[in-house]
């Protein structure tokens, strides 16, 4: 995987000939655009205003689990009435499922005061009846009112009371407020929800009705986009009552096949290498499957065009610290069982295939580490069982697992380092990248050397060249005077400030064992608890003890579900990019035609 070289290509035609230059160009599919004109201060309103409620209508449409066949010809098709047919049933859908919980609620709000049938207002005499619930240890104030009164209903807390008044008894009356319970009775209560779920069921089959028509409303929508994008390219074209003139980056890999349309379209080409002052945008290349890490690089800070793609490095690495954090091979099996059961479903796209391979790796990882440390649902494998053969880290030896969480963190800044050493190798910060990569393993080998005095002569060795090639060439400053000299010495002694970052950032990655711990300790709380449980209380102590574990093992496997991704990314994002990604690019926006897939 690497960021694709590109060139920056004009094309020069005829006035009468802009749209042809236009829609070529859009048909390769291979340039960002760039303006060689002002942006106007009001800007022209190409898009279709009705877009934004025809994707929401197409999402709609598209979240549906069960599809009908797709038209894929329909000369009278009429797109507007479609997206706004979408757009009302989502509304009425809705609607009903609002209307449908007010009802439930009601339903459970009343379900205590029992079958409440209310008798017509005219035999009433203009009494009414007013609701309250009423704690049994305040009973005795029912006996001081002197309105009628009655409790249809006790449970082991409340006492349900129907007070009768004409009009709202005082706030005083009992020391609680009164109910609202509403004017219906269950009765009603019940043939409204039968009817609104009669309603949903219409509105579903709608809605099946008009899946039929994804194909077809997804074209339209893509002419539209394309439509748009034309109109967006226009504004940044350069053009006079003679020429026309377009420019953009196009990578290297595919500018002959502008050169080819530029060669039949009679349009002059001129394309040339970017310049230091130009800054190209981003593209990142890599197969389809590996999708999922190119979002993953992008996701937080588009790498720049003059740096390296770290795609890889972050799926690798993002795998190793969620298995490190979840730190058990049973919830690893369990989350990989899931997914395998949810392969073929989880393959429906380019993209779905990409993200699927990404769970694979997080959850295998997990497998394997947890299996490493010998934790499973946190139990720990029988001696001399294969389990057991494979458990060769002890997560209760805190200075070892200090140790391998510290060196993970060297060795993560450390590639970042050498990376950007290498991206600058023709740059004397190549030498300063190299510096601070010594003096990180520097500090590493003489922590673990535990007394050991070549492995201290080492230490040092690195650590005196280090600091010589951060302090000589950190600093980039062009040499116009003798003095420059001496402050490009200065800049690279001020650097050294940044090696207590160093340190900070390598501390960080203790988390990964602080919090591999805190899910094995809780996984092994909840089986104790459970034990305890299940030994101490006669009867109903089994049922007990699996509910523990179901609820304690769940929550244990959110939590730690919650943490690897954060602090899995985290490490990468902030730790990693600081010393790997100094520069942030802008991401290559293509000119080109939506594809609509049948």
């Amino acid at each position: 995987m690497s960021i694709l070289k590109q060139h920056k290509v004009t094309l020069f035609g005829l006035n009468h000939d802009k749209q042809i230059l236009l829609e070529g160009l859009q048909s390769l599919g291979c340039m960002h655009v760039l303006p060689l004109v002002p942006k106007p201060k009001e800007v022209e309103n190409v898009i279709n205003p009705k877009s934004d409620r025809a994707h929401k209508a197409l999402r709609f449409l598209n979240d549906l689990k069960t599809k009908r066949r797709q038209i894929l010809h329909k000369s009278d098709f009429d797109v507007d009435n479609c997206i706004q047919q979408a757009v009302d049933l989502k509304l009425d859908m809705r609607r009903a499922s609002d209307k449908k919980e007010l009802i439930l609620q009601r339903l459970v709000e009343i379900e205590p005061w029992g079958n409440i049938e209310y008798p017509p207002k005219a035999t009433l005499m203009g009494y009414l009846f007013w609701y309250y619930i009423l704690p049994l240890d305040k009973r005795k104030v029912l006996f001081s009112i002197a309105l009628p009164w009655s409790i249809v209903h006790k449970d082991n807390k409340n006492a349900y009371v129907v007070v009768v008044s004409k009009s709202e008894p005082k706030l005083e009356l009992l020391p609680v407020p009164r109910v609202h319970l509403g004017s219906k009775s269950k009765a009603e209560l019940l043939n409204e929800l039968e009817e609104v779920e009669l309603l949903q069921d219409e509105l579903n089959a709608k809605r099946q009705s008009l899946s039929r028509f994804i194909y077809l409303l997804s074209v339209n929508i893509a002419e539209a986009d394309d439509k748009a994008a034309l109109g967006n390219a226009s504004q940044k074209i350069f053009e006079d009552k003679d020429l026309v003139a377009l420019q953009g980056w196009v990578p290297v890999e595919r500018q002959d096949e502008v050169k080819e349309f530029a060669r039949q379209a009679e349009f002059a080409c001129l394309i040339s290498k970017p310049d230091k002052n130009d800054t190209p945008p981003t593209l990142l290349k890599q197969p389809k499957k590996m999708d999922a890490a190119k979002d993953l690089a992008l996701f937080y800070q588009v790498p720049g065009y003059y740096g390296w793609d770290p795609s890889w490095l972050l799926f690798i690495s993002f795998s190793l610290f969620f298995a490190m954090i979840l730190a058990d091979a049973g919830y690893g099996l369990l989350l990989l069982g899931g997914l395998l059961l949810s392969w073929r479903k989880l393959g429906r796209s380019n993209k779905a295939k990409a993200y699927r391979l990404l769970a694979l790796s997080l959850t295998a990882t997990t497998v394997v580490y947890g299996a490493l440390v010998g934790s499973y649902f946190g139990v720990t494998p029988t001696v001399g069982t294969v389990f057991d053969q494979l458990h060769i880290i002890d997560m209760n030896n805190f200075d070892m697992m200090m140790k391998l969480s510290i060196i993970i963190g060297a060795i993560h800044i450390g590639v970042a380092n050498l990376s950007m050493a290498y991206i600058n190798r023709h740059r004397r910060i190549a030498l300063a990248k190299l510096g601070w990569l010594f003096v990180i393993y520097a500090g590493l080998t003489y922590w673990l050397a535990d007394g050991n005095s070549t492995a201290h002569l080492i230490s040092y060795l690195l650590l005196g060249s280090g600091v010589l090639c951060i302090v000589l060439f950190t600093s980039e400053r062009a040499i116009n005077k003798p003095v420059d000299h001496l402050m490009r010495i200065l800049e690279g002694i001020f650097s050294l400030k940044d090696s207590l970052n160093a340190f900070g950032d390598i501390l960080s990655y203790m988390r990964l064992f602080a919090l591999g711990l805190a899910s094995a300790s809780l996984a092994i709380t909840f089986n104790e608890l459970a034990d305890n449980a299940y030994s101490s209380i006669s009867g109903g102590g089994l049922l007990i003890a699996i509910l523990i574990l179901l609820v304690g093992h769940v929550l244990n496997l959110v939590l730690s579900i919650m943490s690897g991704v954060v602090h899995g990314l985290r490490l990468n994002y902030i730790e990693f990019y600081n010393w790997g990604q100094t520069e942030e690019g802008t991401e290559f926006q293509p000119f080109a035609r939506t594809e609509v897939k049948k």
